[in-house]
């Protein structure tokens, strides 16, 4: 094959590929419940929330109304549904509001009655509902310790739905006894769907003794009256053989698994061959960047494991132990790393972003890299290993021109990196 002219444009269209995959109107349509003889409510929480609302909407046959949250400037207008807005990564008085409002929506119903609830990656921070006793800010301790710990999301949930009055299951447990349906689109590695937004409607089998370890592991500084809620009783979580769950679905609608596959039929399309090395990678973000670039170097210099032309991809969940003040997020980290690892090795192009659209604290989804980025920082006076160092890889790729940013995307099911080796 004739090598890829403009590298970037082709990785823009593995990551449109695999956003698309995961378009609520296409998943919805292939997983709409039964109608019931009583009321359609539908509640949800999540970055892409407000799509996934009004691609149900127009899809359902029948009456219906309710209320779902997402994040601040990622609303889209529904016609009976309410799109309620609130901030993210950290929670605020919008949130405790959303909140209050889907317990409302789900009070004093009955058996005859149908909750469906769309649910995608956001929504833990969308849905605060601190427990009596503890306060909002009490819940913005929690998540800011969370984010900046390092720990893998399966453990922040763990802490998370313990510290809530409405995660955890517990907001299905609030329908009980209408039945309730779980639409989820997964942002978690491993698609637990009960992860995903802190399970608001599916409960998980973590306990609070499993969340005071991770309390200990990772050496959260928690408010005192957050570790005395831990250490009581009352911060059980509702178990999954709860009897009020017994009549209630759940149903994982898009993953980043069925995204990475279209992506790679995308490159095959136009004659590269493309390998999906996990589509649930975990762990330090600058870490995974440079076990990413030593697998690019065996690939460009030596045709191993897997012959060139070729795109690697990759999705899952990495984290950042945040040291400094810096902008950024985890792709960015992660490609800085990488950037860093396969500096002048010719051939080398790389994408990583989050598909959601948007990356930690700024308002790209990611950023583009390959084998000349250090040296066009070095050309600009700016020490990349320095400023990954103060987590601040957004500056980097600023200064460069290379920062991706495609826009709120209405869907959200993790990372995405993509490598091509020429």
């Amino acid at each position: 094959m004739a090598a890829i002219a403009d590298p970037r444009q082709f990785l823009e269209s593995l990551f449109t590929s695999a956003v698309a995959a995961a378009d609520p109107r296409r998943v919805l349509a292939a997983n709409l419940p039964e109608r019931p003889k009583g009321r359609t409510v539908v509640i949800g929480a999540g970055k892409g929330a407000a799509q996934m609302a009004k691609a149900f909407e127009t899809l359902w046959p029948g009456p219906l109304s309710g209320a779902v949250v997402t994040r601040y400037g990622f609303g889209v207008p529904c016609r009976h549904i309410d799109v309620l807005e609130a901030s993210h990564p950290l929670p605020d008085e919008s949130g405790l509001h959303a909140s209050k409002r889907l317990l409302a929506e789900v009070s004093g119903l009955t058996k005859d009655d149908l909750v469906v609830a769309l649910i995608c990656g956001g929504g833990s921070a969308l849905l605060p509902s601190p427990p009596p006793g503890l306060s909002l800010e009490d819940e913005i301790a929690v998540n800011r310790a969370l984010l900046a710990s390092g720990a893998p999301i399966r453990a922040m949930n763990a802490v998370r739905k313990h510290v809530s009055t409405i995660k955890g299951g517990r907001l299905a447990a609030a329908a009980y006894p209408a039945r309730v349906v779980s639409l989820v689109v997964s942002d978690i590695p491993g698609d637990d769907p009960a992860l995903v937004a802190s399970g608001p409607t599916i409960a998980d089998g973590s306990t609070r003794a499993d969340a005071l370890k991770i309390v200990e592991r990772y050496r959260l500084a928690l408010p005192e009256g957050v570790l005395t809620w831990l250490a009581s009783e009352a911060a059980d979580a509702p178990r999954p053989d709860d009897p009020c769950f017994s009549r209630n679905d759940v149903r994982l609608i898009a993953s980043a698994g069925v995204s990475l596959e279209a992506a790679a039929a995308e490159a095959r399309a136009v004659g590269v061959e493309a390998i999906i090395l996990s589509d649930s990678i975990e762990g330090e973000a600058r870490d995974v960047g440079l076990v990413h670039a030593a697998i690019a170097r065996e690939v460009a210099t030596r045709s191993r494991p897997f012959r060139k032309p070729v795109v690697l991809l990759s999705g899952g969940e990495t984290t950042v132990t945040v040291n400094s003040a810096g902008r950024g997020g985890r792709n960015s980290e992660f490609l800085l790393s990488l950037a860093l690892g396969i500096d002048g090795v010719a051939g080398i192009s790389a994408l990583a972003a989050d598909t959601d659209g948007i990356d930690g604290s700024e308002d790209n989804a990611g950023a583009f890299a390959d084998d000349t980025t250090i040296a066009r920082l070095l050309g600009q006076r700016i020490d990349a290993a320095a400023l990954l160092q103060r987590n601040d890889s957004w500056s980097a790729f600023d200064a460069l021109g290379d920062i991706f940013k495609p826009g709120p995307t209405g869907t959200n099911v993790n990372d995405f990196r993509a490598m091509l080796i020429q």
